[in-house]
């Protein structure tokens, strides 16, 4: 690559490169392109995205999804007529495709959110006790981790012996690429080892599940693979590799932030909001345990050290009950309106876990007012703005408590916030953090995951990588400082 003193100008190979970023919600496909000089980012195709009920159970449609992609793809390749170098793809933890050994999907993967977990969580606690899983891991416990799971299936009768990939590897094995599990989404799994990084055996055993059905942990920015198949016909996929960047969405998030420095935090604001700081070690103590902090897997060696709290999820969740009653509010709408109502009387406990259950959401949101001993709100269409002026309120009060406690695990004297992720664009949430959290808060890519993506590859394709010394993540960061620019 070429540069001037530590600011990199532009590589020496110009061919365009593909970021895939699915969502739970909706899938991206994505070309950087250097144009006289600049990067350039599109986003060339958006397509939504959501679970369906199959046989009683919460789905993924798998056909749809691929179906997506490849026309993303297609439209790449149209676009970039000086060929595209790599390809990657991260996207949302937990979920995963069981494969036949020809690598074909058995079914249509469960969503997370499915019912399931439910039973499976407590007998999954007989054979380990959840201490004992904090413990190996450093990872929070929660139900929609790959480990219940997969333990669900088993419970259900699911076959023996079968492999499993969680999404985002998955799509790269379909592509021609070899079959993996990348670090920082494994991490997820709740079936890694927190200090060996490795598949933790006294889990897979206590779980009843056959190691040999995980697949080789590689770290971010592993080069997997050549595209191959029908697409690899195309001019501008010809040579193209396919790359693992921090395959979960929140690690790829993490790295497109272009800050330096110990006294930053985060706040990956989308569906879940993940909240917490970048660690060089991860922290297990009780205390954090004990409050159910996560250690997962970043770029460079280092770990996302936060806690998942309950994000637009509500108020997606709210719309779609609305709009069932006849009125199709848009988010903008309801961000207006919400700062035109008053403060609403009580916050929400935002991670209750009857809010992070699908259907009806006014009407459960009430229902905890009414224990709570608030008064009840208007569910109709009409008293939308209030239902989103309390969401609003209950999310920036979270996020102040559990950045306090970020603050007093790590041993960091937090000032700065970065914002990122669909959400980071809500002025007002980010206002009422501002004034919740004291701290000075900065609105970064609404599509970091993106840049996280792209910054990786740049890495890998001009650089080198040296997990040990950070340096890898250092230049992650400054590819990362120049594509932000490029997402306007």
């Amino acid at each position: 690559m070429r540069q001037t003193g530590d600011r990199v100008l532009v590589p020496m190979n110009t061919r365009a490169l593909v970021a895939v970023d699915l969502g739970a919600e909706s899938c991206r496909v994505s070309l950087l392109r250097w144009v006289t000089g600049r990067p350039v980012i599109t986003l060339v195709h958006r397509f939504a995205n959501a679970p369906r009920v199959v046989d009683g159970g919460l789905r993924w449609d798998l056909a749809r999804i691929e179906a997506g992609l490849e026309d993303g793809l297609r439209r790449c390749a149209e676009i970039a007529e000086e060929g595209v170098r790599s390809i990657a793809v991260d996207g949302w933890a937990v979920d995963y495709v069981r494969v036949d050994a020809e690598g074909r999907a058995l079914a249509d993967p469960f969503c997370y959110r499915d019912e399931r977990t439910i039973e499976a969580e407590p007998l999954l606690y007989r054979a380990i006790a959840p201490e004992r899983l904090r413990e190996l891991t450093g990872v929070q416990l929660l139900r929609i981790n790959t480990l219940y799971q997969l333990y669900a299936d088993g419970l259900q009768g699911a076959e023996a012996g079968t492999q499993w990939m969680n999404l985002p590897e998955y799509i790269l094995s379909r592509w021609g690429g070899a079959r993996v599990a990348e670090y920082t989404n494994a991490t997820h799994t709740q079936m890694v080892d927190l200090h060996r990084s490795r598949w933790c055996e006294e889990i897979f055993q206590a779980a009843e599940l056959d190691m040999a059905c995980a697949s080789k942990l590689v770290p971010p920015g592993t080069v997997v693979g050549r595209l191959s198949g029908p697409l690899a016909g195309l001019a501008a996929f010809r040579d193209t590799v396919l790359i693992a960047p921090a395959c979960h969405d929140t690690a790829s998030a993490i790295a497109g932030i272009p800050a330096t420095g110990g006294d930053w935090a985060y706040i990956s604001s989308g569906t879940w909001s993940l909240v917490g700081t970048v660690l060089e070690q991860p922290r297990n103590d009780e205390s954090v345990a004990g409050e159910n902090f996560t250690n997962l897997g970043a770029v460079g060696g280092r770990i996302c050290f936060h806690k998942n709290v309950n994000g637009m999820w509500l108020l997606r969740q709210c719309m779609d009950a609305w709009a069932a009653a006849g009125r199709e509010w848009t988010v903008p709408e309801l961000v207006a309106g919400a700062e035109t109502v008053a403060k609403p009387e009580g916050m929400l406990n935002v991670d209750d876990p009857e809010l992070l259950l699908a259907g009806q959401m006014p009407q459960r949101m009430n229902e905890q007012r009414a224990r709570m001993g608030f008064a009840l709100l208007d569910e109709s269409p009409e008293g939308a703005p209030v239902f989103a002026s309390l969401i609003f309120h209950s999310l920036a009060a979270r996020y102040a408590e559990v950045l306090q406690r970020v603050a007093q695990h790590s041993g960091k004297e937090l000032k700065r916030l970065f914002v990122v992720g669909g959400a980071s664009q809500n002025d007002f949430l980010n206002r009422l953090t501002r004034e919740a959290t004291g701290l000075e808060v900065f609105r970064g890519a609404a599509e970091s995951s993106t840049v996280g993506n792209f910054a990786v590859q740049m890495a890998v394709l001009e650089g080198s990588r040296d997990e040990v010394t950070g340096a890898y993540a250092e230049q992650v960061s400054r590819w990362a400082a120049l594509l932000v620019t490029a997402m306007g």
